[in-house]
C-alpha cells in the first residue's frame, strides 16, 4: 500500500503534523506496520500534497494525494516528538513550500491514521528566523539602552546585528572535572565567530561529587543539577539568545545542561570537556576509584597509609572528569546517543590536543543548527532516549543515568518510566568493558573507536534507532556509518562476543521496593543474596561500621534517610562501598540504600530505594537482624517481614523532622519527587 491510498478526498481523519507559518503539514503514513519507521519526504504546496519514499526496490517515488490540501478544524496539541492529533476537514492551505523529514509507526486503516510522528529536520524553505529572539531584545530605537549596555563590554553594532549566541559552562576553581572549560569556551567562541554568530559567555556553579564525597557537601551534588538547569536557563531567557553551546563537565552538569536546553528549546548543543587521562601507579592505570577502594585497603591493612599516598599523588594527573565509565562519561556518551551531542565529541580526553579542534567545530555547528531551525525537542524523541539507556547499558555506565535520563524525559515531554531502563536495558548486550566492572577507562574507549564505533555495534545487532536524528543533522545510523576500529582492541566488542547478553541497568521492586530500586550488575556481581540486614541511619554511621571491621561477610548494608527529601540530595555511598571492597567484602556484603552510587561503584548495591525512608517506604521499617532477600533474575527486592508485623511497626509513625528549614536544602527537600520519578523540583 502506498502512503496514505486509502484515504478519499471527504474523509475525515486523525494526522499528525507541524505548525508552518500557521498551515498544518500532512504528513501522512507508511503502508504496514512492519515498515515502521521509514522516512518519507513530503512537499506541501498550494494545491495539493506529495509524500515520496523509498520502496522496496530502493527507489524513491512520489505520489499526489487525491485531494484538495486542507486545514485543522481543530487546534493539534502536543509538540515535537510528542502525539499530535486533530479533526481535519478541506480547504485551501496557502504559502511557500515547505519540507519536513519525518518517521511513522502506524498504518493507515479505513480512512484514519492514528499517527505518532516525530519531526526531525526542517529543510529548505521552512522558515526560522535564525535572529527570532535577540531581534526583540537589541534592535530598533526602544532598544537602545540594551545595546549601549552590551556596547560597554566591547560589542559593536555589527555584532548585535548577528545571532547572539550563549556559551555556558559550570567552570570553578575547586575541582579538574570543568578545569579546562574556560579555555574551550574561548575556542567554542572563536568557531561561532567564524560561521556569523556573536557568542557570550556565560557562567554557573558545580559541584565535586568526589570532593565533597562522605560529607554534609555531597548533599549539595544532586541540587546542583537543578540549580544548574534554572541558571542556565535563566540567562538563556534574560538575555534572549538565539542559540547556545552548553559545555559541561562533572556528572551533575551534564544532565542539568541538557535540561535547561530542552527547557529553553532553542537550536543548541552539548559539549563535554572530556576524561582525565588515568594515572600510572607500579606500572598499572589507577583513577580515582583506586583511592577510594585504597581507603578500605588501608584500614584493613593489606596498604600502608604511605602507599594510600602515593596512590592519592599519581590517581589524577590533570584536567578532566572521572576517568572510567563513572556518571560523567555515561552522561557524556548517552548525550551522543540521543543526539544533543555530536557523535564522537565527548570521548577525547580533556587534555587531548583534539579537543580543542573539536571545541571550535562545535562552535560552527551550533551556527549551522541554528540556520536549520533544529531544536532539542526536535531530537529528544521516546525512540532517543531508548537508544540513550542502550548507551549506557551496553557499556556498564552509572546507575545515575536513571535518575538523570527521567528527570530530562520529564522536560523534553517524553513519557519515560524506571521500568524502561530494565525492559532496554534487557535487550541490550554488554559489550564495553569498561570500569568500574571491566578492564578498561574512558581514553582506551577513544582509542579503540570512541561512541561512533559503540553505535555501530549496536546497530549490527538490531539494539538502536538508527533512524533517529542527530545535531550534526545525519541519523545515528550515519554517523556510525563512518566509525573507525583500531586493529586487535577489545575494548568495544561485537554483540556476539558480548560480556554478557543483558546490559548492566537493572531495575528491582518488591516488598522493600514497592517504586523500585537500581541495581548495576556490569562486572561479575551475584545474582542473589540473602542476608541479615544492618541498618544505618546515614552514611557517616555505616563508614564508621566498616572502618572499624564491624561488618561481616554475608550482611545486608542498609543506608536510609538519604533519599531526596530525607538527606536532602541523595548522597553517593562511594566511601562506604569502596571500603567494603578494599576489606575484601565486596563479593560477599550486599547494601541498599534510599541514597545514590557513584558510577564508580561495584558490587552488589542496590540504589536509589523508593519510597524513600523520609516519606514513609518499607525501608524505614527495616529492623536490625531482618532477613533481607535480592533476587535479580526475579527482579525482586524483599523484606522478610510479615505484613502483619510491618503493619505494627508503622503504627505511630512519624516523618523525621526536616534537617535543614531554610536556604536551598530545605527549598529542594520540600520540592523534589521521588527517586523513582527523576527526583525532580517542578
Amino acid at each position: 500500500m502506498e502512503p496514505s491510498s486509502r484515504l478519499r478526498k471527504d474523509d475525515g481523519f486523525h494526522v499528525s503534523g507541524a505548525k508552518l507559518n500557521g498551515h498544518v503539514a500532512i504528513i501522512g503514513a507508511t503502508g504496514t506496520v512492519r515498515q515502521a519507521r521509514r522516512y518519507w519526504l513530503c512537499r506541501l504546496g498550494a494545491d495539493r500534497i506529495v509524500c515520496g519514499g523509498p520502496s522496496s526496490d530502493g527507489v524513491t517515488r512520489a505520489r499526489a494525494l487525491e485531494y484538495s490540501p486542507i486545514h485543522s478544524s481543530v487546534p493539534l496539541r502536543g509538540g515535537p516528538g510528542r502525539r499530535l492529533t486533530g479533526v481535519l476537514g478541506r480547504g485551501r492551505m496557502s504559502g511557500a513550500h515547505s519540507w519536513l523529514r519525518v518517521v511513522f509507526e502506524r498504518e493507515v486503516v479505513l480512512g484514519y491514521a492514528s499517527l505518532i510522528s516525530t519531526i526531525l529536520t526542517s529543510e529548505s524553505a521552512m522558515s526560522f528566523d535564525p535572529r527570532g529572539k535577540s531581534r526583540h531584545l537589541v534592535d530598533g530605537p526602544d532598544r537602545a539602552p540594551a545595546r549601549s549596555y552590551f556596547k560597554s563590554i566591547g560589542l559593536t553594532s555589527e555584532d548585535l546585528r548577528k545571532p547572539l549566541v550563549m556559551v555556558a559552562h559550570e567552570w570553578i576553581g575547586t575541582m579538574p572535572c570543568n578545569y579546562n572549560q574556560r579555555e574551550l569556551a574561548q575556542h567554542v567562541m572563536a568557531g561561532i565567530r567564524a560561521a556569523g554568530g556573536t557568542p557570550m559567555e556565560v557562567n554557573t556553579v558545580s559541584i565535586s561529587d568526589g570532593i565533597s564525597m562522605g560529607t554534609e557537601g555531597m548533599k549539595a551534588s544532586l541540587i546542583s543539577r537543578e540549580i544548574v538547569a534554572d541558571s542556565i536557563e535563566l540567562a538563556g531567557v534574560g538575555y534572549s539568545f538565539d542559540a547556545a553551546v552548553v559545555i559541561v563537565g562533572c556528572d551533575k552538569t551534564i544532565p542539568g545542561g541538557a535540561m535547561a536546553l530542552a527547557r529553553l528549546n532553542i537550536p543548541s548543543l552539548i559539549l563535554y570537556g572530556g576524561s582525565i587521562a588515568p594515572g600510572r601507579y607500579k606500572g598499572k592505570d589507577v583513577t580515582i576509584q583506586d583511592v577510594f577502594e585504597g581507603v578500605g585497603a588501608q584500614a584493613a591493612g593489606t596498604i600502608s597509609e604511605a602507599e594510600l599516598e602515593e596512590i592519592v599523588d599519581a590517581a589524577c594527573p590533570g584536567a578532566g572528569a572521572c576517568g572510567a565509565q563513572y556518571t560523567a562519561n555515561t552522561m557524556a556518551t548517552v548525550m551522543e546517543f540521543l543526539g544533543l551531542a555530536p557523535m564522537g565529541s565527548s570521548t577525547p580526553g580533556a587534555t587531548d590536543p583534539r579537543k580543542e579542534q573539536v571545541a571550535y567545530r562545535a562552535g560552527e555547528l551550533v551556527m549551522d543548527v541554528l540556520r536549520r531551525g533544529v531544536r532539542p525537542l526536535d531530537l529528544l524523541t521516546r525512540e532517543a532516549f531508548e537508544n540513550g539507556i542502550s548507551c549506557a547499558a551496553s557499556t556498564g555506565g552509572s546507575t545515575n543515568v536513571v535518575l538523570h535520563l527521567l528527570a530530562l524525559a520529564r522536560e523534553a515531554g517524553v513519557e519515560l518510566t524506571i521500568d524502561d531502563f530494565d525492559r532496554v536495558s534487557d535487550r541490550t548486550p554488554l559489550i564495553g568493558d569498561l570500569r568500574p566492572g571491566g578492564r578498561y577507562v574512558a581514553l582506551d574507549m577513544d582509542r579503540a573507536g570512541g561512541t561512533p564505533l559503540l553505535a555501530k555495534r549496536l546497530i549490527e545487532a538490531g539494539k538502536l534507532h538508527g533512524d533517529q536524528q542527530t545535531v550534526t543533522g545525519k541519523t545515528l545510523a550515519e554517523e556510525a556509518e563512518a566509525a573507525t576500529e583500531e586493529p586487535g582492541q577489545d575494548v568495544i566488542l561485537p554483540a556476539d562476543r558480548a560480556l554478557k547478553a543483558t546490559g548492566g541497568l537493572v531495575i528491582l521492586k518488591g516488598s522493600l521496593a514497592p517504586d523500585g530500586c537500581v541495581i548495576k550488575v556490569a562486572g561479575h556481581e551475584r545474582m542473589t543474596h540473602r542476608g541479615p540486614a544492618r541498618v544505618f541511619e546515614c552514611e557517616e554511621d555505616a563508614f564508621a561500621a566498616v572502618s572499624q571491621r564491624k561488618i561481616t561477610a554475608g550482611d545486608v548494608v542498609v543506608i536510609r534517610n538519604e533519599g531526596p527529601k530525607g538527606g536532602p540530595g541523595m548522597r553517593e555511598m562511594l566511601g562506604v562501598t569502596a571500603a567494603l571492597v578494599g576489606e575484601g567484602l565486596g563479593e560477599s556484603v550486599a547494601l541498599l540504600t534510599d541514597g545514590r552510587f557513584s558510577g564508580a561503584t561495584r558490587g552488589l548495591m542496590a540504589g536509589h530505594v523508593a519510597p524513600e525512608a523520609a516519606v514513609g517506604g518499607p525501608i524505614a521499617f527495616v529492623h536490625e537482624g531482618d532477613i533481607i532477600s535480592i533476587d535479580i533474575p526475579g527482579r525482586q527486592l524483599n523484606l522478610e517481614v510479615s505484613e502483619a508485623e510491618l503493619a505494627a511497626r508503622r503504627q505511630g509513625w512519624q516523618p523525621p523532622a526536616p534537617k535543614y528549614t531554610k536556604g536551598v536544602f530545605a527549598k529542594y527537600a520540600r520540592s523534589v519527587s521521588s527517586a523513582a520519578e527523576g527526583a525532580v523540583t517542578n
